[in-house]
């Protein structure tokens, strides 16, 4: 096993244990404290998992677009394979957003769920690239199939930062960081937080990006084979 799949192992441990152990004070007198943000207090802490899982599916996302464009140039069933592994690798972190978001909103808002914008545009996400997987799985021409989901993969990958980043802070909603916030665009937005709290969120960020390349390498290699066998037994028939 390679070290850098070890140490992104490790790096995400630290990251957990720093982010769930350190504690939330008034006034930090110590490295390992951190400060209190108002209206989120304990709360805080989902910043360092939600918001990098929220990131890391449009990473996904747009992979899947890159990967969509490469096949409609090169007409490479591998391109596919990518577009199609990175927008279900996107689609898992995406209900990883959606799960830890809704538990966040039980304990913020009272409730799991309140179609605050936040939550509606995640979840038109989810529906879009829920379609995609169905398109794939009607078509049966694996040419035909790879075109098309290329296509789709490429328009879907452009709203994609839209419906996370941008949609749910130019509209009025219960989320930090929406339109009419009393807190501005919030403390992750415009990074107003303290700079352990900065380390340890940028961490994160690093910690599950590398996740995802991770991830995606062995999905990759998996299509490989895939691909191989087909291939062969093509030419044995």
């Amino acid at each position: 096993m390679e070290w850098w799949k070890i140490g992104v192992g490790i790096w995400l441990t630290a990251v957990f244990a720093v982010a769930l152990s350190f504690p939330i004070v008034p006034e930090p007198k110590h490295w390992y404290e951190f400060p209190v943000i108002p209206g989120l207090e304990e709360r805080a802490r989902i910043i360092f998992f939600h918001v990098p899982v929220a990131w890391t599916t449009v990473v996904a996302f747009l992979v899947a677009l890159w990967n969509g464009v490469k096949y409609l140039r090169t007409m490479d069933l591998e391109a596919d394979a990518a577009s199609s592994n990175s927008a279900g690798l996107g689609l898992l972190f995406a209900v990883l957003a959606t799960v830890t978001g809704s538990i966040w909103a039980r304990f913020s808002w009272g409730s799991f769920w309140n179609w605050d914008p936040r939550e509606t545009s995640i979840f038109v996400l989810l529906l879009i690239y829920g379609a995609y997987f169905a398109l794939r799985s009607a078509i049966e021409s694996e040419e035909r199939r790879a075109r098309l989901s290329a296509v789709y993969a490429i328009i879907a990958g452009v709203t994609a930062p839209f419906l996370v980043f941008i949609m749910p802070r130019i509209m009025t909603g219960l989320h930090p960081g929406s339109r009419g916030d009393v807190q501005g665009s919030g403390p992750v937005v415009q990074f107003h937080m303290a700079p352990n709290m900065l380390l340890v969120f940028f961490a994160a960020l690093i910690g599950f990006t590398v996740l995802f390349a991770w991830m995606m390498e062995i999905r990759l290699r998996t299509s490989r084979l895939e691909l191989h066998f087909m291939n062969a037994d093509s030419e044995q028939s």
